[in-house]
C-alpha cells in the first residue's frame, strides 16, 4: 500500500539525533482531516508529551479548512496521538529518565488513515549541528567532482 506524505519536519533531522521512530494514529475532527488531507499543516516547532499516559501532540499547526465555516477547528490544539500500552509504557521511561524528547518527523496516510511518525530524539550540540553541515557540504563536493570526471 502507497503512502501520500503530507508533511516532513526537516528542522527535526537538524536539531536532534534520532534514535527510533514510532508510528501513532491521531484523533483529528473531520475539517482538520480535509486540511491534512490539502496538506495544510506545519510541524516545524511541534513536539508530542505524555500526559496522563496517554501522548498529546503539541504547537502541529493544521490551517483552517476554507469550507469549513462555523465547524471549524483551532489550529494549534493539543492532538491525541494514539499507541500501545507498551509503546507508551516504554516511551514515558525513557523521556522521563535519560532525557530523550518525542518529535514529530512527518504526518501522512496509510490505508486511508492519517498517522504522525514519531521519533525518540535527543538534542543535538551546536558543534553536532556544524559537523553535520561540514559533513554534507563535503559529500556533495565529492559528487560534484565525481560527476565532472565522469563526463570526460
Amino acid at each position: 500500500m502507497e503512502e501520500k506524505v503530507f508533511a516532513r519536519n526537516r528542522k527535526a533531522f537538524h536539531d536532534y539525533h534520532i534514535e527510533e521512530t514510532y508510528e501513532a494514529g491521531m484523533v483529528l475532527t473531520g475539517t482538520e482531516v480535509k486540511s491534512v488531507r490539502a496538506g495544510r499543516l506545519n510541524l516545524k516547532d511541534s513536539y508530542a508529551r505524555i500526559e496522563n499516559n496517554e501522548v498529546w501532540l503539541h504547537n502541529m499547526h493544521i490551517s483552517p479548512y476554507e469550507q469549513g465555516n462555523r465547524f471549524n477547528h483551532e489550529p494549534l490544539r493539543k492532538r491525541k496521538l494514539l499507541l500501545n500500552r507498551r509503546e507508551i509504557n516504554r516511551l514515558t521511561g525513557l523521556t522521563r529518565e535519560r532525557g530523550y524528547t518525542l518529535v514529530p518527523t512527518r504526518v501522512y496516510a496509510k490505508k486511508g488513515f492519517i498517522k504522525v511518525e514519531l521519533a525518540l530524539a535527543r538534542g543535538k550540540k551546536l558543534y553536532d549541528k556544524r559537523e553535520a553541515i561540514s559533513e554534507r557540504d563535503a559529500k556533495r563536493e565529492i559528487e560534484k567532482a565525481f560527476k565532472e570526471k565522469q563526463r570526460y
